[in-house]
């Protein structure tokens, strides 16, 4: 397992990481013993940073990975989680407010079972006013980080240029780390585009999502995928190819997403130990070039392609 610190923060975190968004019951059904099996396994096979949210399952995930940290040293892992975007009685909900921020902190402490938060982020920005996000929600972080509670902040958001704004408008220092999704992966690396950024202004990139929410798999895409239909076509003409080839676009798609140096961690999601041991596995093996030129071509026509959040 490799190990690259989040920018400036001291934290020295596994190149592929633990993302806590299927405790919550959010792509699929969840057999909750097997999902705190997950989180254990992940911890003794060298994963140290597991990410989670109050959003997902609408409280649920957190919960769960609270019951399975009850226990576990302290010091065998950074744990992330967030402010700002909700959900109650299946309804989704965002509140940016200073209020909110700090008293989901305390909550989420409570949840988890933990006295302090490694790292703090403002989740999926786009849904915010960014006014509100550099004027009250940073701030209250920061707050909080003065008291101890959370040791370092950080911003989520799926649409790039959303960062730049938000860390030019607030002091150097803020903003330690920036949590992207669906943009370093086999058919959309436009996250590259602003590593130099982030290097200048010290901040940590963290990468989620390798399979792009499922375009990058055998199993395909979700009903709800937001991805546009000639996108979704090309990416299943990639998985085809791969598996004539004799190899899972999976393994291919996470070897990729862990193998930019720059990057400190790319984060995976599931609640079955076995795909935990999987997705270590090929983050430990070496990326095969000629394969990703090969998926490469296929991909080309849709390359970059995105989508708003929603």
């Amino acid at each position: 397992m490799l190990y690259r610190e989040i920018g400036k923060t001291g934290m020295k975190v596994s190149n592929i990481s633990f993302g806590a968004s299927s405790l919550g019951g959010v792509f699929h059904s969840l057999n909750e013993k097997a999902g705190i099996e997950a989180v254990h396994t992940a911890l003794e096979n060298g994963i140290n940073f597991i990410d989670v949210s109050p959003y997902y399952g609408h409280l649920k995930a957190e919960f769960i990975l609270g019951k399975a940290l009850k226990g576990v040293d302290r010091n065998r892992y950074y744990l992330s989680t967030k402010v700002g975007r909700y959900g109650k009685d299946s309804v989704n909900y965002w509140d940016y407010s200073t209020r909110k921020a700090i008293a989901s902190v305390y909550e989420s402490l409570d949840r988890l079972n933990v006295d302090h938060i490694d790292l703090i982020n403002v989740h999926d920005i786009e849904f915010s006013d960014l006014e509100m996000v550099c004027k009250e929600t940073l701030p209250a972080l920061i707050e909080l980080k003065s008291k101890g509670l959370v040791k370092h902040v950080g911003i989520t958001n799926l649409t790039l240029r959303h960062f730049k704004y938000v860390i030019n408008h607030v002091p150097k220092g803020t903003v330690e780390s920036i949590l992207s999704f669906c943009h370093y992966c086999l058919n959309d690396d436009s996250l590259v585009d602003y590593l130099d950024f982030f290097e200048q202004n010290d901040v940590g990139v963290i990468n989620a999502s390798p399979f792009s929410m499922g375009l990058l798999t055998e199993r395909g895409a979700p009903a709800w995928h937001p991805a546009p239909k000639p996108l979704q076509d090309v990416c299943r003409k990639a998985v085809k190819y791969c598996k004539g080839r004799g190899i899972r676009i999976e393994q291919l798609a996470v070897s990729f997403s862990v193998s930019n140096p720059r990057i400190a961690t790319t984060l995976f999601s599931t609640t079955r130990p076995s795909s935990v041991l999987q997705n270590i596995a090929w983050a430990n093996e070496p990326l095969d070039e000629d394969l990703l030129g090969e998926v490469k071509k296929i991909l080309e026509p849709r390359f970059r392609d995105t989508w708003l959040n929603s």
